[in-house]
């Protein structure tokens, strides 16, 4: 009697070692290609997310200019402190409540320069000298406006707050800038 040329037997005892085969070829196939999918879904995809939508958590810090009237106007403002936090600013609000901004300070007085690029809404930029008095204002800068907005002159620190900020306060040169633990 001949063998018979497919015999299910041998088929059945290998199964599990070409099962073993094909899931490791399938696992060193795939495995990368999954993986990176997995975890810039989890991982960078969130992060950039956020950081695109302006996520991100600044030190939040009481400040009050005091007028030349005896008024005080008071403000809780994000610190940028770093070169990346004071590139990305303001950028990506969508809104900024009228008793918020943002305080870039620098180590030295510097004419500082600023664009709208990106930036949602607009906004006062007050340009606040050595000795924390302000020395003038840009207001209602343009949202989206790659044009540069220069200070002019040397400045510790800009604040940005909300667009029409400087005249619905009566802001001017000479009014006193305080804030806790900077001056």
């Amino acid at each position: 009697m001949s063998q018979p040329a497919f015999d299910p037997a041998d088929d059945v005892k290998r199964l599990p070692r070409l099962l073993s085969q094909a899931k490791a070829a399938l696992m060193s196939s795939l495995f990368l290609p999954v993986f990176l999918v997995v975890f810039a879904s989890l991982v960078i995809a969130p992060l950039s997310a956020a950081a695109s939508e302006g996520d991100f958590e600044l030190p939040v810090v009481p400040l009050t200019i005091e007028a030349a009237d005896g008024s005080r106007h008071d403000f809780r403002v994000e610190l940028a402190r770093t070169p990346d936090e004071q590139a990305r600013g303001l950028m990506f609000r969508e809104e900024l409540a009228a008793d918020r901004g943002m305080l870039f300070v620098h180590r030295r007085p510097r004419v500082s320069s600023f664009w709208m690029k990106d930036t949602f809404i607009p906004l006062d930029m007050i340009w606040i000298g050595p000795n924390w008095t302000i020395l003038g204002a840009h207001e209602n800068a343009v949202p989206h406006s790659t044009a540069p907005i220069s200070s002019n002159v040397p400045v510790r620190a800009v604040l940005e707050v909300p667009g029409g900020t400087v005249a619905r306060l009566g802001l001017a040169r000479g009014d006193r800038v305080r804030v806790n633990g900077l001056n």
